[in-house]
C-alpha cells in the first residue's frame, strides 16, 4: 500500500499511475483520499514494484510528490489494475 502526499490531485497522478502500473504488469488500484492524497494498492513481483515506487516519487510532470508512504498488506490477488472513484 502506498499513501502518496504532496500536490498529488487535479494533476493526473491516477491516470498516469494507472497507465505506468499497466505498463509494468502490476495489479491493484489507485484511488484520491479526501485529504488531498493518493491510495494505492498494488501487487507485483519485487521489480515491478521497485520501478513502480520510483515512478510514485516522481509522478506526472504536474504533480509535486513530498513523501511516498509504504506499508506491506496482505496479498488480495487482483486481477487487473484501475482506477477507483
Amino acid at each position: 500500500m502506498l499513501k502518496v502526499t504532496g500536490s498529488v490531485q487535479g494533476v493526473f497522478y491516477r491516470a498516469t499511475a494507472n497507465e505506468i502500473a499497466n505498463e509494468l504488469g502490476l495489479k491493484g488500484y489507485v484511488m484520491n483520499m479526501k485529504d488531498g492524497s493518493v491510495f494505492i494498492e498494488t501487487e507485483g513481483t519485487a521489480e515491478q514494484l521497485t520501478k513502480f515506487i520510483e515512478w510514485c516519487n516522481r509522478g506526472p510532470s504536474r504533480a509535486i510528490v513530498t513523501d511516498v508512504n509504504i506499508q506491506e498488506g496482505t496479498v488480495k490477488e487482483f486481477t487487473d489494475f484501475k482506477i477507483r472513484y
